[in-house]
């Protein structure tokens, strides 16, 4: 599925319900929380997301260019993580499926 994502959160006990819900629905268990500052999500392989408070105590953003991917067997799978998402704060840009304009950019710009 990935190796391992990290993302930066404001507020740890509010991406604890929502990361809760959402790697819930992909399968992912907590593998352990040390609040407040830190919960990690996992796999029976080895993949993890950590989800922490930033080391240097500054804000933490979003940042243009962070994206993360997760493999999935079904489409409903991805229906489920999208409605988990969307039902516990989250926000999208579209419904979820192929993106190949994206998928298309992406390459045009890795390309020499």
């Amino acid at each position: 599925m990935f190796s391992h994502i990290t993302l930066g959160t404001n507020d740890i006990a509010r991406a604890e319900k929502f990361y809760d819900a959402v790697m819930g629905a992909l399968g992912h268990p907590v593998l352990f929380k040390a609040l407040p500052n830190v919960i990690s999500y996992g796999t029976g392989t080895g993949e993890k997301l950590f989800v922490l408070t930033p080391f240097d105590q500054k804000e933490a953003r979003a940042g243009n260019g962070v994206h993360a991917a997760f493999k999935v067997e079904s489409r409903a799978t991805v229906d489920a993580f999208h409605a988990a998402a969307l039902a516990n704060g989250g926000s999208d840009e579209g419904a979820p499926g192929p993106a190949p304009a994206l998928s298309r950019e992406l390459l045009r710009r890795l390309r020499p």
